[in-house]
């Protein structure tokens, strides 16, 4: 039945064993350890994300805020995401609050074609991560053109940081 398969495939019987091996290894290598999953403060030290397996695709990273120095505001109400331009979602606590999605691995061992939410402006970015060093993350967010875009570096955070009022458990 195989035999009969490739016989139809023809040339590319030789290219797919080999795509399907490689999605393969990048599910299993995504599940595994990757470096990048974790807890990382972001370049201010004033908030932490949550690098971890999407839900939806296990070949790609998101994010999450599980950490604010400060969560509450001058009134001593939870932060929310008041600068989101879509007012229904202006009420969403900024702890637990999604920031990064769709991270796919790249054949450098990078990760880009995802994207960044920035609560402090409401704005959306692509974003690359590059791990730098074992606790060092290059987060590159950027329109267009990466070699144009903005690059912070995030520090790993200890695995016992308590999670802020609202995150989720972790992932």
């Amino acid at each position: 039945m195989i035999q009969r398969i490739f016989a139809l495939l023809g040339p590319a019987a030789r290219i797919v064993p080999v795509f399907v091996i490689g999605l393969v290894a990048l599910a299993s290598e995504s599940a595994a350890a990757r470096p990048e999953i974790g807890v990382w403060y972001d370049d201010s030290g004033q908030g932490a994300v949550e690098v971890y397996i999407c839900a939806d695709n296990p070949n790609r990273l998101c994010g999450r805020i599980i950490w604010l120095k400060e969560p509450l505001n001058a009134e001593g109400v939870a932060k929310h995401d008041r600068y989101n331009p879509d007012p229904a979602n202006q009420d969403r606590p900024i702890c637990g609050l999604p920031i990064l999605w769709g991270l796919g691995l790249m054949s450098d061992g990078t990760f880009d074609g995802g994207k960044i939410y920035d609560p402090k402006t409401g704005k959306t970015y692509s974003v690359a991560l590059k791990l730098t060093q074992a606790d060092k993350l290059v987060v590159t967010g950027y329109l267009g053109v990466k070699m144009l875009g903005k690059s912070f570096t995030w520090t790993k955070a200890p695995a016992d940081l308590p999670r802020c009022a609202g995150a989720p458990p972790p992932a």
